[in-house]
């Protein structure tokens, strides 16, 4: 199983003051963390794609371009690109330039996002949700084959035989398909035999298990192997040295996320108690001392049939400098090798 850290660059205000840090000392606390992540050991490090106000990842390929120049081993991703709102030829671009810097570390986890800004904001439907990432995952896979392709969709104008430059360091760029709880991205993800990263940000992990087993299913049918069909899973996430200090440090800003994102979707007012619960061993909050952690991971594994990727969604801690460097290290020198002993 892989370790890795997914960030949305988040800038929160601090709960007492109510000040936020400038966004560029954020950004800057942003690249030394994954700079930390990289000394750690920790297998991959993602970015995210939001065009909102508590957010500065509207444009990750550059922010991981910045980490690229900073690191030499881990691998460095999106999490998760809105494919559906972008030029499939322009995301092929940027993200073969960045393997190119990071000297074949780029992957992709593309997606339609859980947010709905981006498609106005780039004058498209949101009634086109769907349509939209159907053909756009169509043209970016066929980027990945050809230099030079002809197609034609109802979203992008035709491509007739136009060189696509620069091409990666890889031979291919890794693409993983993120989902939310929609049974027919499951299956399309295995259909198209890709590795499929689950955003499972509350409740429990078992419940997500039907899902899994209707994208391996989808996958078999269209004959891609066991071994084609990873699954990984992006969870919120937490190390400190108690259990009851890592709840005690994430709790702050993941109150002031889940009230504001609750406010825009009419959800109830979250609670201490409904965090705590989610924490615990049953909930899918990756949050405690290694040895709980690790433990929830070996679960997590065991509850949905082998996983072979988790990313731990470490942003609401963001304005703890020091517990957020402490808890990078912990994962990567403790937790990671508890994993890896047990494989």
């Amino acid at each position: 199983m892989e370790i890795g850290i997914d960030s949305f660059a988040a800038i929160l205000p601090d709960p007492v003051t109510g000040e936020r840090p400038s966004p560029a000392d954020r950004m800057a606390a942003l690249l030394a963390e994954v700079e930390a992540a990289d000394r750690a050991g920790i297998d991959v490090f993602g970015i995210g794609e939001h065009h909102r106000a508590e957010f500065l990842d509207s444009a990750p390929a550059i922010i991981l371009a910045a980490a690229a120049a900073r690191t030499s081993r881990i691998r460095l991703t999106s999490a998760v690109t809105v494919l559906s709102a972008a030029d499939p030829v322009r995301v092929f671009q940027e993200f073969a330039t960045l393997d190119l810097i990071s000297k074949g570390r780029a992957e992709l986890v593309v997606g339609r996002g859980s947010f709905g800004e981006a498609y106005p904001l780039f004058g498209l439907d949101t009634r086109a949700y769907d349509d939209l990432f159907a053909e756009k995952v169509d043209l970016f896979l066929q980027l990945g084959e050809s230099t030079e392709i002809t197609w034609q969709g109802r979203f992008r104008p035709a491509l007739h035989g136009q060189g696509i430059f620069p091409r990666p360091h890889q031979p291919r760029l890794p693409v993983w398909i993120g989902v939310g709880g929609t049974p027919q991205s499951f299956a399309r993800a295995g259909a198209l035999g890709l590795p499929l990263m689950v955003a499972i940000i509350g409740g429990t992990f078992d419940r997500f298990r039907p899902l899994i087993d209707l994208y391996r299913e989808a996958g078999a049918r269209a004959g891609h192997s066991p071994e084609r069909l990873k699954i990984g899973v992006h969870a919120m996430g937490f190390v400190a040295e108690t259990d009851g200090a890592a709840r005690d440090i994430f709790f702050p800003g993941w109150l002031h996320l889940t009230t504001t994102i609750g406010r825009e979707r009419g959800w109830s007012p979250p609670t201490r108690e409904q965090f705590d619960n989610t924490a615990s061993f049953e909930g899918a909050y990756l949050i405690g001392a290694p040895a709980t952690v690790a433990a929830k991971l070996r679960r997590l594994d065991e509850v949905l049939g082998g996983v072979s990727r988790v990313t731990f969604q470490m942003s609401t801690a963001s304005l703890e400098t020091e517990a957020m460097m402490r808890s990078i290290a912990l994962l990567g020198t403790e937790v990671a090798p508890m994993i890896r002993a047990a494989q």
